[in-house]
């Protein structure tokens, strides 16, 4: 691997696995502090638009771990019923993010939708000096309904941000992995850019609707993360076109994927088993569930290897009250649930 993109994927381990060995490997002392400063010192290798964004606009780096962090949270709930659970707690994540399958797709593409998000969001609150609402919609509706004001989400400079950082180190590449990065980061972003909602206030004496101001919000990262999901379900396997410019589908009957869509070009191993050269942490020991016949089930979950039960006690809260004003409080009670665990 070249050695900017070496220096993107340590960059990348570091931003998405903090508490993990990967990220430890890249500290100095313990425990590590999640901040720009110590992100743009620990990887040095950073050039071009990424190593000038850490010197210029600190507090946009700190941005990107927050969308990185939130990326991984959502890819982490959106696999947590699968073989591969999109889990950073070892070195093996790394492993994953060096293959061209389609979980490394859906790796780039939700973390660089988190960094858009974050940016975004950002600006929205004041965060940054940089950006601020985006007061561009202005008239009203066809209909003179209601009008557009307040405070819209400035996705364009979002967008722009991510794209910059995350891009950096590939931009002007020509191989297939830089393709398909550049590619899934891109379907990453228009997953929120493209789903842009409008939210709207009614204003008026005793709760009227006299005037009603809309204005642009981004989508729900959980919708975000879902919709990314379905395309992972969906994503073409592709190969480099002969002059290493451009993604073709594999297939003479399929057709090519929209910049939406997510690609790639290795097939994924099944993951039933513990495996350091592909990155599979296997599946023996985690909960499965032993009534469902779908991908969480126990039958899918174990790969065949069949499950234990085991009886549990618990704490969970219960007899809960509410108390004026407005506090609820609940008892501790304990319980004994049974769980189910692959061999």
């Amino acid at each position: 691997m070249a050695s900017a993109q070496l220096a993107f994927t340590v960059f990348f381990f570091y931003l998405l696995c903090p508490t993990s060995i990967i990220g430890l490997w890249w500290a100095v002392g313990s425990p590590l502090v999640m901040d720009h400063r110590s992100i743009c010192r620990k990887t040095r290798r950073l050039i071009g638009k990424q190593a000038e964004i850490c010197r210029k606009e600190p507090e946009i780096v700190q941005e990107v771990i927050k969308g990185a962090k939130l990326g991984t949270g959502e890819c982490q709930f959106q696999f947590k019923e699968r073989r591969w659970n999109c889990s950073t707690a070892d070195k093996f994540f790394g492993r994953i993010l060096m293959q061209d399958i389609r979980e490394t797709a859906f790796v780039y593409a939700v973390t660089s939708a988190g960094v858009t998000f974050a940016v975004t969001q950002s600006c929205s609150m004041g965060e940054l000096l940089q950006c601020g609402c985006d007061y561009q919609m202005k008239g009203e509706s066809p209909d003179g309904s209601w009008e557009w004001g307040g405070c819209g989400d400035d996705i364009d400079f979002g967008y722009t941000k991510s794209r910059e950082f995350m891009d950096a180190q590939t931009r002007h590449r020509s191989d297939i992995r830089t393709l398909l990065t550049l590619h899934n980061n891109e379907a990453g972003r228009l997953a929120v850019k493209n789903f842009m909602r409008t939210e709207c206030k009614c204003h008026g004496l005793s709760g009227s609707c006299a005037v009603k101001t809309c204005w642009k919000k981004m989508p729900i990262f959980r919708e975000v993360g879902v919709r990314l999901k379905e395309r992972f379900n969906g994503a073409f396997q592709v190969m480099g076109s002969n002059n290493g410019k451009h993604l073709i589908p594999v297939g003479d009957t399929i057709k090519a994927p929209t910049a939406e869509d997510l690609v790639y070009t290795n097939e994924s191993p099944n993951f039933c088993k513990r495996n350091r050269k592909t990155g599979s942490q296997g599946t023996k020991g985690r909960a499965c569930n032993a009534t469902s016949m779908g991908i969480g089930g126990c039958d899918l979950l174990c790969c065949g290897r069949g499950y234990k039960e085991r009886q549990v006690v618990v704490e969970e809260n219960c007899k809960c009250r509410f108390h004026w004003c407005c506090v609820v409080k609940c008892s501790k009670c304990t319980a004994v649930k049974t769980v189910h665990e692959c061999l």
